[in-house]
């Protein structure tokens, strides 16, 4: 092939792609990719521990008109920042009650803008691929690919890379201000990548993107981040991208402002030179950003000759912020959530400069792994429901105590289907040999897609049990009447939040237990130790299930 280049042998650009390499993926199985990963785990479940239930917490009690929306309360306890997610998720709720469940209505816009990020993702790399410099190299007697064609090829190749991301998997499916982060970012990023074909929409999207980014609780991250994209627009090649600079730093200045507004600057400053910290940022990012990490590195490093050019230094930008705000808090997985987008965009472009080795190992790695993830899911599923075989039922009940498997029929052939379909590919991917580009991307997203799936499914029930707050909240409300007035002082904002939303009690978490004049105090000792409280008295002591070194110890007023 290299024979038939025309463009010289001294040319900064590595890529060498043909028209059949620039096969687009079919829109209907991109379409399946992308809703058998957005829609498992939005509906039949309860909200999780932390985060998710916490976020939840605080939309609830503003639906409910519990907190006002200009300051969303859990227990009494005011919310730092972080408004518009919080509103979104709230309003849903008011919008469907009582149609749909609380917790699904506030997930609903949530998987919309996972749903957007993939989106917009996309759009952002067909962008960028369209560019000049983004384009593979000329053939001397013809057969490369077509530049609309080329684009379509690289944007389809950058939603498997994301989907196949192991940090998006349990972080993208909550319902937590991160996600609306991710958005914001993702948002962002197309408008840099369309600001010399999407004039209008690409400045308002900039406007808006900060915006977004600074009202869900980042401004700082909106800050770093308009900054990268501003020294983007001004050095770039193109006038109207430097034109679009004035637009970044209005924004900048009304994302300011929104943090400001919202009383969301913080400083989350917990970063310690040591080797132990390195050793953990390492792991964190082997395994967070895989498989994509291995791809953008080899990017860098192919198309190093062209760093300053749009299509390697816009999604670079992002990613550079959020490696550094990871780096900053300490190793925070939420931080680095944020550079996934841009990552997804540098890994795509690896592709036409992808050695066949090396396609071939990624293929044969993620045809084992997730082949193996599927098989031991069945397994474990087998032994709850037959008993065969038995070790797996046995560590189940050791580690989750009292839990009862339950039966779907409608869940277990989902589960049927989707293995099928992975078997399928399977065969589609070894038994051909594909040109398009996408082609080494599409076992990783698919194995994801496939082991999520089978998670919410067959295995929904037990990490429901393991990971809700449901069983350890009813535990609790067999000592205390509903509605009951529950002092908690000292509890976290998700355990509150648990009490309000599966105990049906009004809890009282801002002030002193004896000052709250509530009937009841529910206090959680990780010592097993239980105090004698001056004017209380221990009625009863309860364990969550799944936490053996959690104890919870209600007390009654004397």
């Amino acid at each position: 092939m290299a024979c038939g280049i025309i463009a010289g042998v001294n040319s900064p650009n590595p890529a060498l792609v043909s028209r059949g390499g620039a096969r687009r993926l079919p829109r209907l199985a991109l379409l399946l990719f992308c809703a058998a990963y957005v829609l498992p785990g939005v509906f039949g479940r309860d909200p999780w521990r932390n985060a998710d239930i916490t976020a939840f917490g605080y939309m609830l009690s503003i639906a409910e008109g519990r907190s006002p929306w200009l300051a969303p309360a859990l227990g009494g306890v005011a919310l730092e920042g972080s408004l518009l997610p919080h509103w979104l998720g709230a309003s849903f709720i008011k919008l469907l009650a009582p149609l749909v469940a609380p917790d699904l209505a506030a997930r609903l816009p949530f998987a919309m803008l996972l749903g957007l990020v993939l989106a917009l993702t996309w759009y952002s790399t067909f962008h960028l691929a369209r560019t000049s410099a983004a384009q593979p190299l000329a053939f001397a007697f013809g057969g490369e690919a077509e530049p609309v064609d080329y684009a379509r090829t690289m944007a389809d190749a950058a939603v498997l890379a994301l989907m196949a991301c192991l940090g998006l998997l349990q972080l993208g499916h909550e319902t937590t201000p991160e996600l609306a982060q991710l958005f914001g970012v993702a948002l962002f990023m197309w408008s840099l990548a369309a600001a010399p074909h999407r004039v209008a929409a690409a400045r308002l999207a900039s406007l808006a993107a900060l915006v977004v980014l600074a009202g869900s609780g980042a401004p700082t991250m909106a800050l770093a981040t308009g900054l990268a994209g501003a020294a983007v627009t001004a050095l770039s090649r193109y006038e109207q991208v430097r034109g679009h600079t004035a637009w970044v730093l209005l924004a900048l200045l009304l994302a300011a402002a929104t943090g400001w507004a919202t009383q969301a600057w913080a400083w989350k400053l917990t970063f310690e030179a040591s080797g132990t910290q390195f050793i953990q940022l390492v792991r964190l990012w082997a395994w967070f950003l895989w498989p994509a990490w291995p791809l953008a590195a080899w990017t860098l490093w192919r198309w190093r000759r062209q760093l300053t050019h749009r299509h390697i230094a816009v999604p670079l930008a992002g990613v550079a912020v959020a490696l550094l705000a990871c780096v900053w808090m300490g190793g925070s997985d939420r931080a680095l959530l944020l550079g996934l987008p841009g990552l997804a965009v540098l890994a795509a472009f690896a592709l036409p400069t992808l050695k066949r080795s090396t396609a071939a190992a990624i293929d044969w790695f993620s045809m084992f792994f997730f082949t193996l993830a599927a098989i031991t899911t069945w397994v474990i599923y087998a032994s709850l429901h037959t008993g065969v075989p038995a070790k797996p039922a046995a560590n189940v009940a050791r580690l989750a105590v009292g839990y009862e498997p339950l039966f779907s029929a409608a869940a277990l052939a989902l589960a049927a289907l989707a293995t099928l379909a992975w078997l399928w590919l399977l065969r589609w991917r070894t038994g051909r040999s594909p040109q398009a580009l996408w082609k080494s991307l599409v076992l990783p997203a698919g194995g994801v897609a496939l082991w999520w799936l089978l998670l919410m499914t067959l295995g929904l029930p037990l990490l429901d049990y393991a990971r809700s707050s449901r069983p350890w909240a009813q535990r609790v409300a067999r000592h205390i009447d509903a509605n009951a007035c529950v002092a908690a002082k000292g509890l976290s904002p998700a355990q509150v939040a648990a009490l309000e939303y599966f105990g049906k009690h009004r809890v009282d978490a801002r002030r002193d237990p004896l000052a709250s004049g509530c009937a009841h105090f529910v206090a959680v000792n990780r010592q097993g130790l239980v105090p004698a409280l001056p004017g209380w008295a221990l009625q009863a002591q309860e364990q969550r299930p799944t936490d053996r070194q959690e104890l919870t110890l209600i007390y009654r007023r004397r």
